[in-house]
């Protein structure tokens, strides 16, 4: 029985929900409840979420306080949602966003989300993410675009869209998330959220699993406040023999230490220039800068600093990593379909991508990840002289729905990727997707170098839309990102939620 009379469900953030519960202020189903309620009343107009799972929901709130009794679940009874990729409920449809596999059902959960489930988050249902995750826009041709709780004229960006657009709608205050080239932090910045990708290794997804492209990708979360993200951090880092990623555990815990004293002043480095050349917009330099003064009048240092990383190469890398990765998937999938894939049942990327791959050799493949550690290299250089890393998230705010997918001419030409030679596909890849990198040229770094690295809603332009500064660490430092992040949530500089047209409450 509640006893919680003013109770504004929007207000809280994960920890804060969990506070309740563990109170006896709300029943998880009066949180469902609330979710739910939520989401019916944003959900058609943002298309966020994909698919929901009411009655298991509110079957599994109900029996939750049976099994609350030995303060194991942290969250117990928050509402969550998970990203329709990776992130599975065992006998429910997973469907990556892909025509391909819009009748596939999860056999089992995955091993991320069973971790959640332990700590006492009920699933919701999926959010809308693009096909297999390989665009920085939300918006499959299997549910249609996902859009901008801010303006919903806009992307709320990609992969993650849909789950950035849910948290930024209020429908939950944390939802499931991954990064494999700004997956996480592009939509945080488009939407005013904190996005953080820990470090390669920091919270693998086996036994079983977890060389998700080759390392770049890790799943996560993106949340409305910090102290949630921490406290995630907390639960999910884990080292797993098995892994082939690890990282040692945190010694300290995470959400604990967020306003643990600095013994000593931060030098930081930091750069507006968009590291493949391609433009910046002035509300982008702007948001860094005042990021920049901010940190000076706290004390710190603070340089300007070129990345040491030749970006073009860079991507061309990283595309390469994609159409290696997109051809093995398609031999895996045609193989369960028992048939070829044509071009009409995916993406035009994907199959780009697909048929691409098809010419890439292991030896290619093999040198292309050498160059990962030859970046790694260079930025564990770069973070040996300074404690931190500033860039801007994204060279600009949100694009509007539609501006970043193929037109039909577009689309014709890109079909004829497969009479190209190897090198004249890799051209085209790259022309591809110089639109949309030209939004979010920043991010990849990170991901192919495997630091942490997170995005700070700290700026919004003059038509209201967020955007955020994005801030890197050497590997294994997420506890300075999440201190700087801390104190900043409690500056001015913070947007967070404040201005959002669908958060009258705050």
């Amino acid at each position: 029985m509640s006893t919680h009379t003013n109770f504004n469900y929007q207000t809280y953030d994960a920890v804060g929900l969990a506070a309740l519960v563990k109170a006896r202020e709300v029943s998880p189903r009066e949180l469902v409840e609330a979710a739910y309620a939520r989401l019916d009343e944003v959900n058609p107009l943002l298309n966020a979420v994909v698919r929901t799972r009411r009655d298991a929901a509110l079957k599994e709130a109900d029996a939750l306080p049976l099994l609350e009794e030995d303060g194991s679940r942290p969250f117990a009874g928050v509402p969550f949602l998970l990203k329709d990729i990776s992130q599975a409920i065992g006998g429910e449809p997973l469907t990556s966003g892909a025509l391909l596999l819009k009748d596939h059902i999860a056999r089992h959960d995955s091993n991320f989300v069973a971790r959640l489930r332990r700590a006492g988050f009920i699933p919701l249902g999926h959010t809308n993410t693009p096909e297999f995750g390989l665009k920085n826009i939300t918006e499959p041709l299997l549910h249609g675009p996902a859009r901008n709780p801010w303006n919903p004229l806009h992307s709320p960006g990609g992969s993650s869209g849909g789950a950035a657009a849910a948290v930024a709608a209020g429908i939950v205050p944390a939802a499931g998330a991954s990064d494999g080239g700004g997956s996480i932090r592009i939509p945080a910045s488009f939407t005013g959220l904190f996005g953080l990708k820990p470090t390669r290794g920091r919270t693998p997804v086996g036994p079983g699993a977890g060389r998700q492209w080759q390392g770049a990708s890790i799943d996560f979360a993106l949340t409305r406040s910090v102290r949630d993200s921490a406290a995630l951090l907390d639960l999910l880092q884990i080292v797993q023999p098995e892994a082939a990623f690890q990282t040692p555990l945190y010694p300290g815990v995470y959400a604990d230490d967020l306003f643990k004293p600095a013994n000593r002043k931060l030098r930081i480095a930091f750069t507006t220039a968009s590291p493949v050349g391609t433009p910046v917009h002035e509300e982008a330099v702007k948001a860094v800068m005042q990021t920049v003064k901010w940190l000076e009048a706290e004390g710190h240092e603070v340089e300007e600093k070129l990345s040491p990383v030749n970006g073009v190469r860079l991507m061309e890398n990283y595309y390469m990593m994609n159409t290696g990765e997109v051809a093995a998937m398609f031999v895996s999938l045609e193989r369960m379909l028992d048939r070829p894939i044509a071009a009409s049942e995916v993406d035009i990327v994907t199959w780009v991508l697909a048929e691409a791959g098809k010419k890439v050799s292991a030896a290619d493949f093999v040198h292309s990840l050498h160059e990962w550690d030859i970046a790694a290299a260079q930025m564990a250089g770069l973070l040996s002289r300074y404690d931190l890393y500033i860039t801007p998230t994204n060279a600009d705010v949100a694009p509007k729905v539609g501006q970043l997918t193929q037109t039909p001419e577009e689309t014709l030409r890109l079909l004829q990727v497969s009479e190209l030679s190897k090198d004249k596909q890799q051209q085209l890849i790259y022309e591809m997707f110089e639109p949309s990198l030209t939004y979010t040229p920043f991010t990849q770094l990170a991901n192919l170098t495997g630091q942490p690295a997170m995005s700070v809603p700290v700026h919004r332009s003059p038509e209201g839309l967020p955007i955020g500064v994005q801030v890197m660490a050497t590997k294994g430092r997420e506890d300075l990102l999440l201190q700087l992040a801390a104190r900043l949530e409690q500056s001015r500089l913070w947007v967070g939620m404040k201005g959002n047209p669908l958060y009258p409450l705050l």
